[in-house]
This record gives structure tokens, sequence and C-alpha cells, in this order.
């Protein structure tokens, strides 16, 4: 695959471990200058040097420290070029109206207001700059059946309709993508067994890759699953997906 990214930055939250990880060590192997931010430094910090990145640690849901993320990312490494706000964190053990509320709370404070946060941080100086790009981590879980906590799939309803919303208020000026990387095996998944329909870790870095390159800019606002999409085949058919509204998550009378 062409390295479209060369020098280009990009900064990656919840990029310590799991998903976040292998996306910033993807970005990093087109030849992006990559940011790795998360809560826990050390994490970050082993990530940071194996991709020659910036370690950046910040808890996404403080208004402050994610500004002087961006802040700190943009004197160290350059203007951001992509942000990939895939920050985020499950449900709460216990039945919903057994679970604390701050503690329920505190998952749409990381997966939601994470989120607008990050993008509100860098969307200023991608319109200043007229380039830039957003890529969100949403997940099935925001339409899929069967959930049965409560606020991790409320919280990633909120974050695709936020992506797609945004996209639109943007209008094409800095381009935002979401996408569910599907079923992964990370510590978030725990214990779930085996027999589940585990999707391939690398299928969601490699679509974040084509996001990156600006090649599949005329889907942004759609909703993009890294294993049951074919984004070259999307791309290619970009008009089509457009004129009869697919990849959206709708209602349909």
């Amino acid at each position: 695959m062409p390295d479209y990214l060369q020098d280009q930055v990009a900064l990656v939250t919840g990029g310590g471990r799991g998903i976040g990880a292998g996306i910033a060590r993807e970005l990093a192997s087109a030849g992006a200058r990559v940011a790795v931010a998360a809560r826990t430094q050390s994490q970050v910090e082993s990530i940071a040097s194996e991709v020659g990145g910036l370690a950046l640690e910040v808890d996404v849901a403080e208004r402050e420290g994610v500004e002087r993320m961006v802040a700190h990312t943009e004197r160290e490494v350059g203007p951001i070029d992509l942000l990939v706000a895939n920050a985020g964190i499950g449900n709460q053990d216990g039945a919903t109206w057994e679970v604390d509320p701050d503690d329920w709370w505190h998952v749409f404070e990381v997966n939601m207001l994470g989120v607008h946060l990050c993008c509100r941080a860098v969307i200023p100086g991608m319109l200043e700059r007229g380039a830039g790009r957003i890529v969100i981590t949403g997940s099935g879980a925001a339409y899929l059946p069967g959930s049965t906590h409560t606020a991790y799939p409320a919280s990633k309803a909120a974050v695709c309709r936020y992506g797609e919303t945004l996209s639109n208020e943007l209008g094409g000026r800095v381009p935002v993508f979401f996408f569910s990387p599907g079923l992964v095996r990370t510590e978030m998944t725990g214990d779930a067994p085996d027999d589940l329909p585990w999707t391939p870790p690398e299928l969601a870095q490699r679509l974040v890759r084509v996001l990156a390159s600006g090649r599949a800019d005329a889907l942004a606002g759609r909703y993009l699953h890294a294993e049951h999409d074919d984004i070259e085949d999307l791309i290619r058919r970009a008009d089509e997906v457009e004129r009869d509204d697919l990849n959206a998550i709708r209602l349909r009378r």
C-alpha cells in the first residue's frame, strides 16, 4: 500500500493499547509523525517509543487536559493533520439501576464528551489551514440488537450521530469519518468467549490508513465497518453511496 501520509501529523487518542496502538503503528508505518495519547503513561511511552512518536498522558474527558494535549502536539510535532478520536471505555459492572449514576455517566464523559473535546480542540486549526481529517471510533453496539447494558451502546449511538452531524456542519472543509472496528479482542472485551465472531485487529488499522490518505473523502459522514465494508469498493461507488444514502444508520419508514 502506498505511503500517502509522509510527514503528516497524526494524533491518536486511546493509543496506548489495543485498537489505538495498532492504528498508531499503522500510521507511523505509512510515514506519519504520530502523537500517542492515553491515560496510562507507561503504555503511551511504550507505543510512542516503538513508533518514534510523542507520548501524551491525558484524560480526554477533561477539557483543559485535551487543550494542553493538542497545544503540546502542535508545539513539539507540528500542526495536526489527522485526529483519530479512539479513546473509549466499556460499560460499568452491574445492572443499570444498580450502577452509581456517576460511574454510568463517566462512560459518556469518556466516549462522547471526550470525542467532542478532541474535535473541538483541533477543528479551528484545521479550518485555518484548510486541511485536516477526523476519524472517530464508533461501534456496532450503536445499532445492533442484544445489548444488555445501557451506557456503552448509548454512548456509541451518540458518537455515531455526532460524527455524521459534525461532517454535515463542516460541509467538506474537514472530512469527518466514523467507523466500527468490529469485535476485536482487546482488554475491553475481557473474558468474552472464544467462539464469538472476532474481527482481525489489523482491519481497523488498514481502514484508518485509507481514510487518512484522502482517497475516501467522498465517504465522509458515512458509517463504515472495518470488516463488513470493502472500502476500495465504496470509494469507487461513492456517487451511488451518496445518491442512495447508503452506509447510514437510518430508520426507514
